[in-house]
């Protein structure tokens, strides 16, 4: 096989965060764990372009990428696109089954890309395609590769793909018709009765978890409480400086409040799609409502406003990668010794 291997910046050795932003390059050969993939594939096959581009130039200009790849894998005359492995690596997941999306259906090109379930590419791209499940730690690289190449083999051979338990993928949220030997109440009844009596049992259908969240307790006195707002309207100063995606946003910024009474639409855009953003824009304190939280201060209803509100785009967005992002957000108003949130939304 002819093999295009899609790798960010980290694992392409051009750098880490500071990297970024880095261009598409393009370079023959196999480089980083491409080499190692290369290996797995076996005599006959090879990786004859590595394509590397930093996680910031991918999702902010995917369009341009995405062209520019599917250019770079025709020219190739590939016979498989393989992305990653992504693990953890929001940026990294969504930018992959991006890619790998585009290359099967624009060109025809079997893809296969791997990340860690959590990661936002997920939930974005698990029904189109098939993500190797890499787990979070990039010790497993071998492990995960040689999913990858088993997989990658059987999709360029048309072969017929099993199922997650078998292949190593993760589940697509795909339902098939199948020939059984009992109904679904049968079965049902089954699992109910395995459950009940402590016997292990596996469901048909997947459901979303949630960790249990406690209940706080309740503020005793507002009048003494330090306040702060966060949003998930997409409000940002002009310019997005923190550059937070519209959609599936995988960045949150935290942005300064301090000196003001209310904000000045001519100071702020937004960056959220799916809602009318034009009463924002003319008033941005009908999202972010610091005028009257300044009113309540100057009352003392409240004993302060924290001086920045947080703001980001809840569009679209995965479970796991909201997750992550209300940790890292939780993590600052606890250092910023925050009493109470006022989270508003569209």
């Amino acid at each position: 096989m002819r093999v295009v291997h899609y790798i960010n910046q980290f694992f392409g050795g051009i750098g880490g965060e500071e990297a970024a932003g880095s261009h598409l390059e393009e370079r023959s050969g196999a480089v980083g764990p491409g080499r190692l993939l290369e290996q797995l594939l076996g005599e006959g096959s090879q990786i004859v372009t590595t394509l590397i581009c930093g996680d910031n130039f991918a999702v902010e200009q995917q369009d341009d990428l995405t062209a520019a790849v599917l250019d770079k894998v025709r020219d190739a005359n590939a016979d498989l696109f393989v992305a990653g492995p992504c693990f953890e690596a929001g940026r990294y997941g969504m930018a992959s089954g991006a890619l790998c999306v585009a290359v099967h259906s624009e060109l025809g090109i079997p893809a296969v890309t791997a990340m860690h379930e959590e990661n936002p590419g997920v939930d974005l791209y698990r029904e189109a395609l098939y993500i190797v499940d890499s787990g979070a730690n990039a010790s497993a690289m071998g492990e995960v590769l040689s999913k990858m190449v088993n997989l990658g083999r059987k999709l360029s051979a048309d072969e017929r793909i099993g199922s997650p338990i078998e292949e190593g993928y993760i589940t697509r949220g795909l339902i098939r018709d199948a020939f059984v030997d009992q109904t679904s109440a049968e079965r049902l009844v089954g699992m109910v009765m395995d459950k009940v009596n402590g016997n292990p049992f596996e469901s048909e259908m997947v459901s979303t978890s949630f960790e249990p969240i406690p209940v706080p307790a309740a503020v005793q006195d507002m009048s003494k409480a330090k306040v702060m707002i966060i949003t998930d309207g997409g409000l940002v100063p002009t310019g997005n400086p923190d550059k937070i995606e519209g959609m599936a946003a995988t960045r949150w910024g935290s942005y300064s409040i301090e000196g003001k009474d209310s904000l000045d639409g001519d100071d702020y855009e937004i960056s959220h799609g799916g809602y009318d953003p034009r009463h924002v824009q003319e008033d941005p304190d009908r999202l972010v409502p610091l005028d009257a939280l300044r009113e309540m201060e100057k009352e003392g209803a409240i004993g302060e406003l924290h001086n920045e509100f947080i703001s980001t785009s809840g569009l679209a967005n995965p479970l796991s990668n909201t997750r992550r992002m209300g940790k890292e957000m939780v993590e600052k108003v606890k250092a910023e010794g925050v009493d109470a949130v006022i989270l508003t939304s569209t």
